[in-house]
């Protein structure tokens, strides 16, 4: 059973809407910072949005700044990624991943935990 499950992705076109989850454990939504991260066809992943584990801030790469929203719900042990006026650079899989400690929140080599991914194509 993997401790972080993503679902939500599909094919949309440009300028669409999708909102990704990414189902965990209580002790990862407690104690872990949760990550989405995506990987384009060609390219290496790149971090997408971060979730404070010390405070509950949010940080965005700059590429999806204004236009994604990530949230967590606690008590369902759930985190969110709201995607809103998607192009078709957006299109990759997109991943969860949690860390217990972390230095630089949108490094790949930090996480002790990946989700297996989500498909989000945006093509008209």
């Amino acid at each position: 059973q993997s401790e972080l499950v993503e679902s939500g992705g599909g094919m949309v076109q440009p300028g669409d809407s999708l909102k990704l989850s990414c189902s965990t454990t209580r002790t990862i939504m407690t104690y872990y910072q949760i990550t989405w991260f995506r990987q384009a066809p060609g390219k290496e992943r790149e971090g997408v949005s971060t979730i404070h584990k010390a405070n509950g801030t949010t940080d965005y790469a700059d590429s999806v700044k204004g236009r994604f929203i990530m949230s967590s719900d606690k008590p369902n042990k759930t985190v969110y990624l709201q995607m809103n006026n998607l192009n078709p650079e957006d299109t990759a899989v997109y991943y969860c991943a949690a860390a217990w400690v972390l230095t630089s929140p949108f490094s790949t080599g930090e996480y002790d935990y990946w989700g297996q991914g989500t498909q989000v194509t945006v093509s008209s």
